[in-house]
C-alpha cells in the first residue's frame, strides 16, 4: 500500500483520506448557538475573565474572541433578549448597532462621572481640613503674640 501526497492531503491507494490526518472523519458541521447559549457563554466567559482565565475558557469551549465580541454587541443591543431557542439571530441593524454603541458609551461616562464625583468629594474634605488647620494655626499665632 503506497501513499500519495497531493497538496497536503494524504490519501490511500483507494482514494480515502487517512484517518490520522486532521478531519480524516470528514467535514464537521458548523456549530450554531441559540440566544440562551450565547448568553450563557458570555456570562461564563466574563466570570472566567474575573479570575484571569478568559483565554482558557475560550480554548476549553472551542470559541473565538471574535464570537464573544459579536455576541456582546448583540446582547448590548437587546437582540439576544427574549429570543426563543432555535430562533435565528441575524446581524445587527444600523439602529441596533447605534443603540449598543450608545449603551456602552453611557456606561463608560457613568463610571467616569462616579469617579469625578468621588474625587470632588475628597477634594472638598481636604479643603475643609486645610482650612481648619489654617484657622488653628492663625489662632495659635495670635496667642503667642500676646
Amino acid at each position: 500500500m503506497t501513499r500519495k501526497a497531493r497538496s497536503s492531503v494524504v490519501e490511500d491507494d483507494d482514494g480515502r483520506m487517512d484517518s490520522q490526518q486532521p478531519r480524516g472523519d470528514g467535514p464537521r458541521r458548523r456549530r450554531a448557538f441559540s440566544a440562551p447559549e450565547k448568553l450563557a457563554h458570555l456570562s461564563a466567559y466574563e466570570q472566567a475573565c474575573e479570575h484571569g482565565d478568559g483565554g482558557g475558557y475560550l480554548r476549553r469551549e472551542g470559541l473565538y474572541s471574535s464570537l464573544i465580541s459579536e455576541w456582546r454587541k448583540q446582547r448590548d443591543a437587546g437582540v439576544l433578549a427574549g429570543k426563543a431557542p432555535g430562533e435565528k439571530v441575524g446581524r445587527l441593524s444600523a439602529e441596533q448597532t447605534e443603540i449598543a454603541r450608545l449603551t456602552r458609551e453611557n456606561a463608560r461616562l457613568s463610571k467616569r462621572l462616579d469617579t469625578t464625583e468621588a474625587a470632588l468629594e475628597i477634594m472638598g474634605k481636604a479643603h475643609a481640613l486645610l482650612e481648619s488647620l489654617s484657622e488653628r494655626a492663625d489662632s495659635d499665632e495670635q496667642r503667642k503674640k500676646r
